[in-house]
């Protein structure tokens, strides 16, 4: 018989041994949605702790809900940190949707499934006008932008998101689980519209492991580059950070060259120029800007605009590529700011005309959208820049963008300092697209 004392002992060990006993994680989290650029399609990807059957169950909104099913699989993903945290992403790809019609989904299997959402199927057409929130530098602490955007893409203000680079400050931080708060963050956005990402410096740790595992873009690169269409538009995400990171393989900045390269001479055969005029390209580090420190864009011979010379073999920069292929609009982020440029190639400004600098530009635009908000805050601008630069803005923020047709694209910029008002907006109009665009 056990005495008293050895089972008020026993009895004083109880909750330690309950709480060595980990719990079970198969309910669905960090939903999100991404596009395949196939058309009628749509990627869902999620995160369980354990293992379980990767499924989706949708149907069409106001019909009879979970009518389709569609199974994919999961890959275990180890994160590198001390714990060796490990999690199962699993992705699903949804078929033969029906272009701009709505669905309800939800996801998972029978032991846990996803609260219920739903998502509109983007529109194949080349005549359709697709509406774009985009931005870099978001945050899990000091997100300032992130409960607008939450409330806009639910009021149905935007198909794509695109998130140019910096994630959750950063994914790999605490053995990975502030990358999976940060996921959990943006599912509000993210499971109810496309969200489309590239690449920056906070995702390196690790060789860029967090970013290559959790998101799921075209192609077969894990994410790093890739292309699609929409609209009237040829959009091309790419990594700035080949660039920088040489440790993980100087390959790298060859191997995105010759896709880029490649990629742009598809996208300028006449018959797909013709049908998709406008390329759009979206990458982290900008080959110019005007903040005040020491980036690689206050330098004039930026790694990404001119190449690195100081390697062997040396390696080719990005800006000649794109003036050459006719690319019309950059968007970049890393900078904690936004700044619009004027038309500019060569540190040379190229203005359609005094009066009307974006119609008919003579080199292509480039905004910076770096301010969403994180816990580095924002950053400051050199009292003295270039003659490039044509408006500038420290406030927190986003931008807007939408494709309206063949020769119109509309870009502006939220602050969120100032409650939602647009402080800055541009029309890029084109009446002729491709290299000879410039001449």
């Amino acid at each position: 018989m056990v005495s008293v004392k050895t089972a008020s002992v026993l009895l004083s060990f109880a909750p330690l041994l309950v709480l060595s006993v980990p719990p079970i994680w198969t309910q669905p989290e960090q939903v999100h949605l991404s596009y395949p650029g196939v058309l009628g399609s749509m990627v869902l990807t999620w995160t369980t702790f354990n293992k379980t059957d990767s499924k989706v169950e949708y149907g069409l909104q106001g019909g009879r809900l979970f009518e389709t099913s569609a199974e994919g699989d999961a890959t275990v993903f180890v994160d590198s940190g001390e714990e060796k945290r490990k999690m199962f992403i699993h992705r699903v790809t949804l078929t033969g949707l029906k272009p701009a019609a709505t669905y309800v989904y939800h996801c998972g299997s029978d032991e846990g499934w996803s609260d219920i959402f739903s998502f509109t199927a983007l529109n194949s057409s080349s005549s359709f006008s697709p509406r774009f929130a985009l931005y870099g530098d978001l945050g899990n602490e000091n997100p300032q932008s992130l409960a607008r955007l939450q409330k806009e893409t639910q009021l149905g203000m935007y198909d794509v998101i695109l998130h140019i680079g910096d994630f959750a400050y950063d994914m790999h931080e605490d053995n990975a689980r502030i990358g999976d708060e940060f996921m959990r963050q943006i599912q509000s956005i993210a499971a109810y519209v496309p969200y489309m990402t590239c690449p920056g410096n906070h995702e390196s740790t690790y060789n860029f492991s967090n970013y290559r595992n959790r998101f799921s873009m075209p192609g077969q690169t894990e994410s790093l580059w890739y292309s699609w269409d929409l609209g009237s538009a040829h959009i091309i995400s790419f990594s700035t950070e080949v660039y920088f990171y040489l440790e993980y393989g100087m390959d790298l900045i060859f191997k995105q060259y010759n896709w880029l390269k490649q990629d742009l001479e598809e996208a300028n055969k006449p018959e797909n120029r013709a049908e998709r005029p406008w390329i759009i390209t979206m990458g982290h580090r900008p080959m110019y800007c005007s903040d005040d420190d020491q980036d690689d864009c206050t330098k004039f011979d930026s790694w990404v605009r001119v190449g690195r010379n100081d390697i062997k073999p040396a390696a080719p920069g990005l800006e000649d590529l794109f003036y050459h292929y006719g690319v019309d609009v950059e968007l970049w982020a890393h900078e904690h700011t936004y700044e619009r440029l004027w038309p500019v190639y060569g540190d040379k400004v190229y203005n359609g005309s005094k009066e009307q600098p974006y119609v008919n530009p003579k080199a292509p635009v480039h905004i910076i959208t770096g301010s969403a908000g994180c816990r580095e805050r924002t950053d400051r601008f050199n009292p003295n820049p270039k003659e490039w630069s044509a408006f500038r803005s420290t406030d927190y923020g986003y931008s807007r963008m939408q494709v309206v047709n063949t020769t119109h694209i509309y870009l502006e910029q939220v602050s969120d300092d100032q409650y939602g008002k647009v402080i800055d907006s541009i029309w890029v109009v084109k009446e002729k697209h491709g290299f000879s665009a410039w001449l």
